[in-house]
């Protein structure tokens, strides 16, 4: 019965710890420096147009606000890939997805694509 019910406290307090730590998620050093990478690229594109609720917004005033949306969502991201999904692709409130636009009157694309992408290249180099 005693070595039942210490298992029992062993499994209750691993299931904790590892719940703790998923709530205390946070990038490492590494991926956090990818994620303000791909922030900046987005901001030095200067050529491209940012669409968020039906609204147009300059490089840097998206950059601004991946970077808000960042620092707000950190303990819930661990990769870049996580940062580009819930900071960067669609409003929270709306759930509309953010559009670019190209240079040069081409299509728009989803910005989440377009992060994709350029996280696809980052990490080759």
């Amino acid at each position: 019965m005693l070595r039942i019910f210490v298992r029992s406290v062993y499994c209750v307090l691993a299931l904790w710890t590892g719940l703790a730590a998923v709530a205390s998620a946070t990038p490492s050093p590494s991926e956090d420096k990818v994620i303000q990478t791909l922030i900046q690229r987005v901001e030095k594109t200067t050529d491209m147009v940012f669409v968020r609720n039906g609204s147009e917004y300059n490089a840097t005033d998206a950059a601004s606000h991946m970077r808000s949306k960042y620092d707000h969502f950190k303990s819930e991201i661990v990769t870049a890939e996580d940062f580009i999904e819930r900071c960067a692709t669609r409003s929270e409130m709306t759930k509309v997805a953010y559009k670019v636009k190209l240079a040069g009157g081409a299509a728009m694309r989803e910005s989440g694509d377009f992060l994709r992408d350029e996280l696809r290249k980052l990490r080759q180099h």
